[in-house]
């Protein structure tokens, strides 16, 4: 694959400019093996509908054709399960969760690595991130019935968010 230099302009991040070196969708770190892409995140709706109203021209267009977005705010009935589930942007800010080429956090940093973006150390930090959400997984397979939707719906929401495909346990 030839290097795809993409540069960005929303409300969030103008004139930051990252190579995409990867096919879209492939070669992942083997520690990384994430349930849903974010095409079907999208799709299943996630973040309250709010974290790619603006982002539309950094991805495929396919990715936003069945999306559940809510270009006036954060809206939980948006959220496949319809509940909130989770903590503010101030609240990533503040614990340093937040990558500074990646203001929206992991969700974006999530898109870019998935459409090709690889920086090496950040993908590290992020993937180490995504893995420990898998207690969750734990929790909800000890204390629901496998597929029950209305067991743990918040914690679901959360799993949903990170990739994971909560509907399955």
């Amino acid at each position: 694959m030839r290097p795809v230099t993409v540069t960005v302009s929303d409300t969030m991040q103008q004139g930051y400019s990252y190579v995409r070196t990867e096919p879209m969708g492939e070669n992942f770190s083997p520690e990384f093996t994430p349930d849903l892409t974010p095409k079907e995140m999208l799709a299943l709706g996630v973040f309250g509908g709010k974290y790619m109203t603006d982002c539309k021209k950094e991805f495929p267009v396919e990715w936003f054709t069945h999306a559940r977005l809510s270009p006036g705010g954060h809206d939980r009935s948006c959220n496949f399960f319809g509940v909130d589930a989770s903590q503010s942007l101030s609240v990533w800010r503040e614990k340093g969760w937040i990558y500074k080429e990646d203001p929206r956090g992991w969700f974006q940093w999530y898109c870019r690595y998935f459409s090709g973006r690889r920086i090496p150390k950040e993908d590290a930090r992020q993937i180490k991130r995504w893995r420990q959400m898998v207690r969750h997984v734990a929790q909800i397979k000890y204390a629901c019935r496998q597929a029950d939707e209305t067991c743990h719906t918040r914690q679901r929401q959360a799993l949903l968010h990170w990739a994971y495909d909560s509907r399955k346990l």
